[in-house]
C-alpha cells in the first residue's frame, strides 16, 4: 500500500435548521506515503474541515477515508485513540500547550499517554527538545517562553512518537523566520530520515516554496496545483 491517505468522495455539510451549508464537495485524492503536501486556498474553503476528517476529530456526511489502507470511518474508538497517539502528529496555529505541565512534560505526554515509562518518556522527549534547540528550557512552563519557542515545543510534541503522518494547520503563521527555518528543517529531515508523511495547510510562502506537492481548496474542491 503506497497510500498513506486516500479520501474517496469526501463530503462535508453543515445544518442549521432546515439550511443545509456545503463544506466540502466530493473529495478524492491520495497522499502518497512519504510525501509532503500543501494545502492553498482562501479563508473558509474548507481546508481545516478536511483535515479534521483526516484526523478522525470529525466524520464526512458522505464518503470514506482510508489511513494506511484502513477506512477511518470503520474504527473503533479505541482504534482511533491509537491512530491520534501512535500514528499521527498534529500541529495547529496556536500551540494548544498544557499550562500547567513544563516544556518537557509537555513533550512527554503523547510517550506517557501511550504507556511508555515515565524516564523513558522524558529521555525521548529531552532528545526531541534539542531537535529544536530547547532542551535548555526543558523545565520553564509555556508561559515562561516566547510564542515563537511555544509553537516549537508543540511541534516536538507532534514528532515525538515518529507518526507516519504529520497534519499542520497553518504550523508557522505569524512566526519570525529563524522558527520557521527550524520548522521547514525538522519536517524536510523527518521525511528524509523517518518517511514520514506530511499534510499542512499554509499560506505562509516561505513555507510553500519548500513543500514539492501543493493542492488548491476552491468551492469545496481539491485541485492539484502544482507538482515538481
Amino acid at each position: 500500500m503506497n497510500n498513506i491517505i486516500q479520501c474517496i468522495k469526501i463530503s462535508k455539510f453543515y445544518q442549521n435548521g432546515d439550511v443545509f451549508v456545503p463544506v466540502l464537495n466530493k473529495i478524492s485524492f491520495k497522499l502518497n506515503r512519504g510525501t509532503i503536501a500543501a494545502i492553498i486556498g482562501h479563508s473558509g474553503s474548507g481546508k481545516t474541515t478536511l483535515l479534521h476528517l483526516i484526523a478522525a476529530l470529525d466524520n464526512p456526511s458522505s464518503g470514506n477515508i482510508l489511513f494506511n489502507g484502513t477506512s477511518i470511518q470503520s474504527m473503533s474508538s479505541n482504534q482511533i485513540a491509537h491512530f491520534r497517539n501512535q500514528d499521527l502528529g498534529l500541529i495547529y496555529q496556536f500551540h494548544h500547550l498544557m499550562l500547567d505541565f513544563n516544556v518537557l512534560e509537555n513533550v512527554a505526554m503523547p510517550l506517557l499517554i501511550g504507556k511508555k515509562r515515565k524516564k523513558e518518556s522524558e529521555e525521548i522527549a529531552y532528545n526531541m527538545l534539542k531537535e529544536v534547540n530547547l532542551e535548555h528550557k526543558r523545565y520553564k512552563y509555556p508561559s515562561e517562553i516566547s510564542g515563537g519557542e511555544r509553537q516549537r515545543v508543540a511541534i516536538a510534541r507532534a514528532f515525538v512518537n515518529k507518526p507516519l503522518l504529520i497534519i499542520g494547520d497553518e504550523p508557522t503563521n505569524n512566526l519570525d523566520q529563524y522558527n520557521v527555518s527550524v520548522i521547514i528543517d525538522l519536517i524536510l529531515k523527518f521525511n528524509e530520515y523517518y518517511n514520514t508523511s506530511f499534510l499542512i495547510v499554509t499560506h505562509d510562502i516561505r513555507v510553500i516554496k519548500q513543500i514539492p506537492v501543493i493542492f488548491k481548496m476552491h468551492n469545496g474542491q481539491l485541485f492539484n496545483y502544482k507538482n515538481e
